[in-house]
């Protein structure tokens, strides 16, 4: 994408996007409800026109029925035809795609305990998910673009998911997973995009995110005391003290609290691990509105 924008009237839903995602990785795009995912996704399939900018989807447009042959798609919204059954759904997409493996189908309706001769209609939210997945994934597509793929699986069902994710990347087909579930975007990603008003805050790898996050370090001591020596040292946004443990918030370099830490009969210090969440929230903070 290059440049990527659209506009309804008033209102830029995305801006000026530039973002590339390389062959073979899982790409989180991440945002809120109304950050402009959904938009950005429709336009690859040229559903709906850009404004501005210009974008190719393995080469080639999104419209090109020779390209979308090559791709996998679960939309944000399900609209199948409710008089379908989940084989009828198979077998018209298997031909509109040139043939798929029904092996491979077999097994994926197996993996994920979907009855395929249920009208859709009848089917529950999280049943219509899976036969979006099963959809999305039975011609083995070079590109999966996936817009909140697991809303409506309950738990068990969200772990075969990312299990089959997993199995695609060994494959090498490229992922891009536009999502707000911060932690399933965490275990899965190379790379993520945060969009924030239709604009790109950021385009980072997972562990640097991890990096620039704030850290939890906790210290406990051999006898009370204050966490006034900390709140002041560079980084620290929080420093508290409850008896012989000393809690602190930490943005950035550690080193000017480990070399205060020294000076204390400290017992045992645990790190509280740093998630995409802390990272995430930290630039919705810190970044200004577009």
């Amino acid at each position: 994408m290059h440049g990527l924008s659209k506009r309804f009237g008033g209102l830029i839903a995305v801006d000026a996007l530039d973002l590339d995602v390389h062959r073979g990785e899982v790409f989180g795009y991440l945002g809120p409800n109304g950050s402009g995912k959904s938009t950005t996704i429709r336009m690859l399939f040229d559903f709906i026109r850009p404004s501005t900018g210009t974008y190719t989807v393995l080469g080639g447009s999104g419209a090109d029925p020779a390209i979308r042959r090559r791709l996998g798609y679960i939309p944000g919204e399900l609209q199948f035809d409710p008089r379908y059954t989940t084989a009828d759904l198979i077998a018209f997409y298997g031909r509109l795609r040139g043939g798929v493996d029904t092996t491979y189908v077999d097994e994926l309706l197996e993996r994920f305990d979907l009855d395929p001769v249920r009208p859709i209609g009848q089917l529950s939210t999280g049943n219509r998910r899976k036969t979006a997945i099963v959809q999305a994934f039975m011609h083995r597509p070079e590109l999966l673009i996936l817009d909140e793929p697991t809303a409506g699986l309950d738990p068990l069902l969200q772990h075969e998911f990312h299990q089959l994710i997993g199995d695609v990347k060994r494959d090498g087909t490229t992922v891009f997973l536009s999502s707000h579930v911060l932690p399933e975007v965490e275990a899965l990603a190379d790379r993520v995009g945060i969009l924030r008003k239709g604009r790109l805050v950021t385009v980072a790898a997972i562990d640097q995110l991890q990096r620039q996050a704030r850290q939890h370090i906790d210290l406990y001591v051999a006898r009370e005391a204050s966490a006034e020596p900390f709140e002041s040292l560079p980084g620290v946004l929080s420093a508290t003290s409850s008896g012989t443990v000393i809690r602190l918030v930490i943005e950035g370099n550690v080193d000017a609290v480990l070399k205060q830490a020294a000076t204390l009969p400290v017992r045992r210090i645990v790190t509280h691990e740093t998630d995409l969440e802390d990272a995430f929230l930290s630039l919705y903070r810190d970044e200004p509105s577009p």
